[in-house]
């Protein structure tokens, strides 16, 4: 298997869970793509917003080919945290947008480089690297968030899915709620089954 091969496998895959993650963001006002949803304050625009960071700084500093807008440094604690979520002066025009152009930038080292060009990462406790690491790297990170994203996004309005055109096949509320039920009944049933074997190890 040749390294163009493996490039442009992990490169397609990476080019399709960036579409994913903005997706997510389709048809939702401007509130929801903002608000917090989890106890640590996890949200739609901040993931995006979190994610433009790391292709900015993966694909640019890494490999000296700085990406040409300002980025806050790796090492400046006072930062850290502030790329996960939408201040209320930053629209979302501006980073959707600036994510796309993370893409172009990343997508121009990825293509120039081979998968054996080495790079250096500050922040990792090992930080000598190769294009292959990072890009593996990247698209396990955006994954990993479109994951996020994919329960966000259920919470909100029930649409799950990893594309526009699965977004039509979903199942009808009586579906979910049937669904819902066979998983919740099955949980107590296994907590019951196991409260069950206890007993019975303590009588003998």
């Amino acid at each position: 298997m040749s390294d163009d091969f493996v490039k442009d496998h992990l490169h397609s895959r990476l080019r399709d869970v960036r579409e994913t993650m903005l997706w997510k963001l389709d048809g939702l006002g401007e509130y929801d793509v903002r608000r917090p949803l989890t106890s640590t304050a996890t949200n739609l625009l901040g993931l995006v917003k979190h994610l433009a960071l790391l292709e900015s700084a993966y694909f640019g500093m890494v490999f000296d080919r700085p990406f040409p807008e300002p980025l806050p440094r790796w090492d400046d604690a006072e930062q850290r945290g502030a790329d996960l979520w939408a201040t209320e002066h930053e629209t979302r025009d501006e980073i959707v947008g600036r994510y796309h152009r993370a893409w172009e930038h990343a997508d121009t080292t990825i293509t120039a480089l081979p998968l054996d060009a080495p790079g250096h990462v500050p922040w990792w406790p090992q930080p000598d690297v190769t294009l292959f690491t990072v890009l593996v790297h990247m698209l396990v990170e955006t994954t990993r968030h479109a994951g996020h994203a994919d329960i966000l996004r259920e919470q909100l309005d029930g649409s799950t899915g990893i594309r526009a055109r699965n977004a039509a096949a979903q199942p009808d509320a009586a579906s979910r709620e049937a669904q819902w039920a066979r998983v919740e009944r099955a949980a107590k049933a296994a907590v019951a089954e196991r409260d069950r074997a206890g007993s019975g190890d303590s009588m003998r």
